[in-house]
């Protein structure tokens, strides 16, 4: 990752409810939309073609969604999902970066610039240390406390985004249960889990005779969620034709029933979570732009559990405490094990962790890496053999646990020396940063100078 360092973040003094974050605008310097400019009000900002972007540039070599930024903590990070003629800082076509004030970011014909703003901004940070099923007290989770606080009690459409494992569906469940239709039904939908040719009878229902093998008349999720929450997880893997009728389901509140004569008006929420990139689906076109916007009406995304590592000890005891009913604090070596790991599979795969810890009654002061010892896989391998994945994404969870481990070891050996660990690794120091920062790994800062 690029490294253009802002001015450190500074805590908002007497109101705990806030923090004052740098305030940034985007410049239009160069192209054919020069003198354009746009703030970035609540620490997120999109740029491109598409009529919602945050700066709207009026160039043909722009991408609908051309590149996504948001201010988190002491920089505005930048993120290209896939524009067709890429992003630049100078000569260099970046995907992530970290942007300090007065850098120029260059799209297709366009250039815009990071120009600081007198005004201040303040960015909502929660008191909590959870919020219904969300356990954690990370600045990254207070800040998602902060914003699930504020629409819970709205009807506002929903899009949670995030890794596999992270807890999508649990912050489905907690803005649901936190929200005026708590009382009322909560209806989940896997839409990956759906054949193409049922989605539609799945979200819509149908009437006895609509198809082959329909005998009787289906009530859809729309309809079985009234008063309540539709939660429409993997969203992204719902095919284009489908995506048109949700569009309108959601515009309209009246859905058709495959078969049926007329429309029925619905009451829902609709939350909608992914782990893939829409916005960069909507570049591939395989995701209606229109449906995105309609959807990202408000979007969070949880971290990942390898970026919030000091939630790893309550983490665990809560989830000791619903798997067994009973509390209490986890033995230390354990709980000193679980935090030194990277949990490529996030909270779903420490649950998995502790749940295999508790059936074989090895919760005790030997460190989670030592679990599992007596299986018949060698001794410190099964407690990271993540068994809850298929083959394919076993083998992609193996390999950065393997990278984390690799990593720490080699940073350990060099004394935390960056450079050195890179020559030793055989790799360049920028490479070894950014395999640093996507792990979410920490230095001590002494050879991590500015680029």
């Amino acid at each position: 990752m690029s490294e253009f360092i802002l001015d450190e973040t500074e805590r908002l003094h007497g109101a705990p409810g806030a923090m004052r974050v740098l305030s940034v605008a985007l410049v239009v310097i160069d192209g054919p939309s020069r003198g354009a400019r746009a703030r970035i009000e609540n620490g997120k900002a999109r740029v491109g073609t598409a009529a919602g972007s945050t700066l709207r540039l009026d160039d043909r070599t722009v991408s609908r969604i051309h590149c996504e930024l948001e201010v988190r903590e002491s920089v505005v990070t930048l993120r290209d999902p896939g524009s067709t003629n890429g992003t630049f800082i100078g000569d260099a076509r970046v995907r992530d970066a970290d942007l300090r004030v007065g850098a120029a970011v260059r799209c297709g014909a366009s250039t815009f610039m990071i120009e600081a703003v007198r005004e201040p901004t303040f960015l909502p940070i929660s008191d909590r240390e959870s919020f219904g099923e969300l356990v954690g007290k990370s600045f990254e989770m207070r800040r998602l406390y902060a914003m699930l606080e504020r629409i819970a009690p709205t009807a506002t459409t929903l899009l949670v985004q995030g890794e596999t494992g992270t807890g999508k569906d649990v912050v489905a469940r907690s803005v649901h249960a936190a929200s005026p239709r708590a009382n009322g039904p909560f209806v989940p939908v896997d839409c990956g889990a759906i054949p193409e040719n049922l989605i539609e009878s799945e979200l819509f229902g149908h009437v006895r005779g609509a198809f082959t093998g329909a005998h009787s008349n289906r009530v859809g999720a729309f309809e079985e969620a009234n008063g309540g929450t539709l939660f429409l997880d993997e969203i992204g893997e719902m095919p284009l034709t489908t995506q048109a009728k949700l569009l309108r389901a959601i515009e309209s509140r009246r859905v058709r029933a495959v078969g049926a004569p007329k429309e029925v008006p619905v009451d829902v929420r609709i939350v909608c979570a992914t782990n893939r990139t829409l916005a960069e689906m909507v570049n591939e076109g395989t995701f209606r732009e229109d449906l995105y916007y309609r959807l990202a009406v408000v979007d969070v995304t949880l971290p990942p559990l390898r970026a919030r590592r000091e939630d790893i000890p309550a983490l665990a005891e809560h989830l000791h405490a619903m798997l067994t009913g009973k509390g209490g604090a986890l033995p230390a070596a354990f709980v000193e094990g679980l935090a030194a790991r990277a949990w490529p599979g996030n909270v779903r795969e420490l649950r998995n962790a502790i749940e295999r810890g508790v059936t074989l009654g090895q919760l005790d002061d030997r460190p989670a890496g030592e679990l599992a010892s007596s299986t018949i896989l060698p001794s410190g391998l099964a407690s990271i053999v993540p068994l809850h994945l298929p083959l394919k994404d076993a083998r992609l969870a193996w390999t950065n646990e393997f990278e984390s481990v690799y990593v720490r070891a080699m940073l350990e050996k060099t004394d935390q020396n960056i450079t050195r660990a890179a020559e030793l690794a055989g790799v360049s120091r920028r490479f070894l940063q950014r395999m640093v920062a996507r792990l979410g790994l920490r230095t001590d800062g002494a050879d991590d100078d500015e680029v």
